[in-house]
């Protein structure tokens, strides 16, 4: 037994812990977890906990279902808030593996530790730093009617809830707690839409965290009496929730984006990973953008008094938000980094990252080339002005997204076959239940008119 290992059951003992979740999540992001008692978590650190595969969203067939869960003892983490009286509970990640040993080729943790480990090859490092919106609604009915905000505030103002009094304080406060670090929050543009910014880590850790962040955040909705979503666009008038994140990546100490003889302080490595995001932007959108929903907010209705950021159209710029890939200013080496704004909070990070990750190494090994960037507002150019400038438009629905997925070289071999034709399977049938259902929208508008 490790250090790590014998750290976890010491500190189970000395705060006299009652249960263990181990967590792990299935292809489409959603957190799975079982409880186990101490005294079973020696055995599981040795042996894993048997799980039935088949059970899990895209793991494995009938045939195929016996797996294991390997705790991980570097992610062990106290939940001091959420014990009650029964005492505090405690939460492991866990890797799935095969009853050989080897690693599930399903598990969206092994997809990004494998494309780390190329990274790695290549001397590189991958670090992420996600900017995470939500929005918090008056918790009621969940019967597809709008849901009401728990408050009418807009960009940056202090709102003083009358439900959900500083949500964000105890938020931040709790994510704290359990060693997540918080960068700032505020208040987003739309009523009741929140913003909490976790700071920079390498990205597997990052990917742990935003599984943890969507979990805790819920919790802490709950227990003031409202309700935390992460839905891409829950209303139609008003803008949506992305996950802005920023990537960099690392050479042991040294930013491997940074160059301080260039006009904009970026590398020829920076250069061709924006390049290769570029170049790949339509083929990974299925899944950084992966519910029918993410495309309502990419392509949401244009109205005037709306400000539109969300980035639906491949270019990069300097400080240009309406571009899909943003370089920010940064004032010291270490902070080079790029920024990818089609990204949305309800994606799987586990696949998002390897597939950003995917497309960044893919331009550096090919040397692709970084077209001009972008400087005015994208969206303000008409169709024609885009086309001249070469801006193509990501997918513009979960349909035409899963299609350009399917043909694409990169996006399975990042994947690897079983999650890419499970993901595209999942999707296609998400979209045949989507497009079949009549809406509310429909009856409104033809069943007294027709």
């Amino acid at each position: 037994m490790d250090r790590q290992q014998e750290f976890v059951l010491r500190t189970l003992e000395e705060r006299d812990i009652r249960f263990v979740r181990l967590w792990f999540t299935d292809v489409l992001g959603t957190l799975k977890s079982v409880s186990v008692a101490p005294a079973e978590l020696e055995s599981a650190f040795e042996e894993g906990m048997g799980i039935d595969g088949s059970a899990i969203e895209g793991f494995a067939r009938v045939s195929e279902s016996d797996m294991v869960a390997m705790p991980d003892p570097t992610t062990f983490q106290v939940f001091p808030f959420e014990g009650g009286a029964s005492g505090e509970s405690a939460r492991i990640f866990c890797d799935i593996l095969l009853p050989d040993g080897s690693a599930a080729w399903a598990d969206p943790r092994h997809v990004l530790r494998r494309m780390l480990a190329k990274a790695a090859e290549k001397g590189f490092t991958f670090y992420t730093h996600p900017e995470i919106e939500f929005f918090l609604v008056q918790d009621g009915p969940l019967d597809g009617s709008v849901p009401i905000p728990v408050d009418g505030g807009g960009y940056f103002d202090h709102t003083t809830h009358s439900v959900a009094r500083d949500f964000r304080r105890q938020a931040v406060l709790a994510l704290e707690r359990i060693g997540i670090s918080v960068e700032f929050s505020h208040h987003e543009v739309a009523p009741g839409q929140q913003e909490i910014d976790l700071r920079y880590a390498d990205a597997l850790t990052t990917a742990d965290n935003i599984m943890t962040f969507r979990h805790v955040v819920k919790e802490v909705a709950l227990s003031q009496g409202v309700r935390a979503t992460f839905m891409p666009k829950p209303y139609t008038d008003q803008p949506g929730s992305g996950m802005h994140t920023h990537l960099s990546l690392f050479e042991g100490e040294r930013n491997a984006f940074y160059d301080s003889e260039d006009p904009l302080k970026l590398s020829k490595t920076g250069r061709a990973f924006i390049a290769g995001l570029l170049v790949h932007a339509r083929e990974y959108t299925a899944v950084t953008n992966q519910w029918v929903n993410s495309y309502k907010r990419l392509f949401p209705l244009q109205l005037p008094d709306r400000i539109t950021e969300s980035p639906a159209f491949v270019s990069w710029g300097a400080l240009n938000r309406s571009a899909l890939v943003r370089v920010p200013a940064f004032g010291k080496p270490g902070s080079a980094r790029v920024e990818v704004r089609s990204i949305d909070s309800a994606t799987n990070p586990y696949l998002a990252f390897a597939v950003m990750l995917g497309a960044g190494l893919k331009g550096i090994e090919e040397g692709y080339e970084l077209p001009p960037g972008a400087e005015d507002d994208v969206w303000s150019l008409s169709p024609q002005e885009r086309k001249a400038m070469g801006y193509e438009a990501l997918p513009e629905n979960l349909a035409e997204a899963i299609d350009v997925m399917s043909k694409s070289e990169l996006i399975p071999e990042v994947l690897g076959e079983h999650v890419f034709d499970f993901f595209l399977r999942n999707k296609r049938q998400e979209w045949e239940q989507y497009r079949r259902e009549v809406t509310p929208y429909e009856r409104q508008r033809y069943l007294g008119t027709l």
